[in-house]
């Protein structure tokens, strides 16, 4: 059936196959291998990020803690300089109040005094009924 010519011509076109499917798997199994570290290197990168975006969301957290402590503190200094602040008006209010008070003592004692002033020499005066000094003539002299 199959002359001898032809079952080498299939033997070696057999062996070309062979040959070409020895190549071909060897090109796969080196792409796979390529791939294969691409993908470790892929899973290297992606494990590095999720570890940066991990310590970002911690020093976010912290950052907003931070903020948070100063906002407090902020808040608690506005509070207390405010009550100083209150305290210190408070006081003037007092002052001021005071001020008008002296002035008003001020003013009536310069009222009083030239009131005073005024009829003092008067009241003094009053009680003389106009009389003179003049030297008297002595009467006779009894002998």
């Amino acid at each position: 059936m199959f002359s001898q010519a032809k079952v080498a011509v299939l033997e070696s076109k057999l062996d070309i196959y062979e040959e070409l499917s020895r190549e071909m798997l060897a090109k796969l199994e080196s792409a796979v291998d390529k791939i294969s570290e691409g993908n470790s290197r892929i899973a290297t990168i992606l494990a590095k990020h999720d570890q940066q975006i991990e310590q970002n969301a911690k020093s976010d957290a912290l950052l907003i803690k931070m903020i948070d402590e100063i906002k407090e503190r902020d808040e608690k200094e506005h509070e207390i300089m405010f009550a100083k602040f209150e305290k210190i008006e408070t006081k003037l209010q007092e002052l001021s109040k005071f001020r008008w008070q002296v002035g008003g003592v001020l003013a009536v004692t310069v009222i009083l005094i030239s009131t005073i002033n005024a009829f003092v020499p008067r009241l003094l005066t009053m009680g003389q009924i106009g009389g003179t000094m003049g030297v008297s003539q002595p009467s006779s002299i009894v002998k």
